[in-house]
């Protein structure tokens, strides 16, 4: 089989829609031996920061000299980024090949009565079976969707879980409240397994009901300042210890801004860890965001050191400031100043109009939005377009966009320069041409549409170094 062909066969799985339950993926992995328990796995999930924790714990190895593997998703531009080695992407040929191992087991499991896989079991299927081969010392693995039912989950014992944060998304799957969607995530919590959260107010009370539960040890990540777990019930401070009623004693990270103030080349923080204080961790992404992701992978990190991997001090200075992941509060062009960013949610857009204001203070913004017909798309408008002078709307590539236009009847309740585009690549230039040099041009929503777009700068050769699709990254 050769990759398109193998990329053909994967996107017919999609098919099969999103049909949860761990039985069909246990099934194939147990005919493939079971790569996945012979893995050391930190699993990390959440609703935002879970792809940027990856990357940042996955740096961190790579720099303290571990091979390590990471599997995400989606992917921007190629599906090769999902499987990578130390930021290197699998090869095509060995998607084809793995594909091709599997195609049997997927027809014998039909042929005896199973369900045929999800394309994202397969693709999980194929992780596990690729990192195992190639043996690498750990795979930090991103959950694709809620926790308890996604087929990452199919890993019973990993090295620490991390549920970053819990907001509204993927109502039709997860839940209609924080407190539905933290109890399926909170399934990713195994007995005896530390878990780091920065989870807040009814999501950190059911992680916290969860670890109680299972005898999980967690490790709470917050500013310093603020009271420790607002809304969770703290009683008592001992050190670094904090008691969350009803009954379970927790340690904190505690994360603060550092450095000379905040750049749009990236930014400093100090973590008071576990074992030590980092002082001056540089991170090249923006948004105060990072800096709580950051600091959950300081405490990721520091878990494993705690269970005896060596990861010197200085790996977490050098891995946390090369890491990289592209479209989340990225620059990539100057003149106009051009910003993409896949904030898909309302708690997404909360953190980019944060952003707009730490970082980009006095601009003006052309916003060009696209968002898929199941998210929050009121919300994520009332929060963007009263701060833009004018909004362009254009259609993400996926059968979820729905009625794309309604966007735009949104936007007119703030902002009266709106346009609708269909065509991606036609809203951007349209945003472009609009924009005078001073201003922002700022392309977020459905990473669909965000990748697209970036396609489009790529190909037009006015990025600032980034990678072309299939590279390393």
């Amino acid at each position: 089989m050769q990759y398109d062909e193998a990329m053909t066969y994967l996107q017919n799985l999609t098919k099969f829609g999103v049909n949860f339950g761990l039985g069909r993926i246990k099934e194939l992995l147990r005919r493939l031996g079971d790569p996945q328990e012979k893995l050391k796995v930190v699993h990390i999930g959440g609703t935002n920061g879970k792809g940027s924790t990856t990357a940042m714990v996955a740096s961190v190895l790579t720099a303290a000299g571990y091979r390590t593997g990471t599997f995400t998703s989606p992917h921007l531009h190629s599906y090769t980024e999902r499987y990578q080695i130390d930021g290197v992407q699998i090869p095509p040929e060995r998607v084809a090949s793995l594909i091709s191992q599997l195609k049997p087991h997927l027809e014998a499991m039909v042929e005896e009565g199973f369900e045929h896989p999800t394309e994202f079991e397969v693709s999980t299927a194929m992780a596990f079976k690729y990192f195992y081969e190639k043996g690498v010392d750990f795979l930090i693995l991103e959950v694709g969707l809620g926790g308890a039912i996604d087929s990452t989950n199919v890993v019973e014992k990993p090295l620490v879980t991390v549920i970053t944060n819990v907001a509204m998304d993927h109502m039709d799957y997860l839940g209609q409240t924080i407190r539905e969607i933290a109890t399926v995530k909170a399934g990713i919590i195994k007995p005896g397994v530390p878990l780091v959260t920065a989870c807040r107010g009814e999501a950190l009370e059911v992680v916290a009901k969860f670890c109680r539960e299972k005898g999980s040890p967690m490790v709470l990540v917050n500013s310093v300042g603020p009271a420790i777990a607002s809304g969770a019930g703290v009683t008592e401070e001992t050190g670094n210890r904090f008691n969350l009623n009803p009954g379970i004693s927790c340690r904190t990270v505690l994360w603060e801004a550092a450095g000379g103030g905040l750049d749009q080349g990236g930014q400093y923080l100090a973590v008071h860890g576990l074992r030590r204080t980092y002082r001056d961790l540089f991170i090249p992404l923006l948004g105060r965001h990072q800096l709580v992701n950051a600091a959950g992978a300081v405490a990721v990190v520091e878990l494993l050191m705690e269970q005896g991997f060596a990861i010197p001090e200085e790996a977490l200075y050098r891995g946390l400031a090369v890491v990289r992941w592209p479209a989340r509060l990225e620059i990539v062009l100057n003149r106009p100043l051009v910003l993409l960013d896949g904030a898909h949610n309302y708690d997404g857009a909360r953190s980019l109009a944060r952003a707009w204001d730490d970082y980009f203070t006095g601009r003006q913004v052309v916003l060009v939005i696209g968002m898929l017909g199941d998210k929050e798309r009121g919300r994520v408008v009332a929060e963007l377009a009263p701060r833009a002078r004018a909004v362009v709307v254009t259609r993400p590539n996926s059968p979820r966009a729905g009625d794309w236009q309604r966007l735009a009847e949104e936007a007119r309740k703030y902002v009266t320069e709106v346009y609708t585009i269909e065509s991606v690549p036609e809203a951007v230039e349209y945003a472009l041409s609009l924009a005078r040099p001073s201003e922002l041009v700022c392309i977020t929503g459905s990473l669909y549409m965000v990748a697209e777009a970036r396609e489009v700068l790529m190909e037009k050769g006015t990025t600032n170094g980034i990678p072309h699709a299939g590279g390393k990254g």
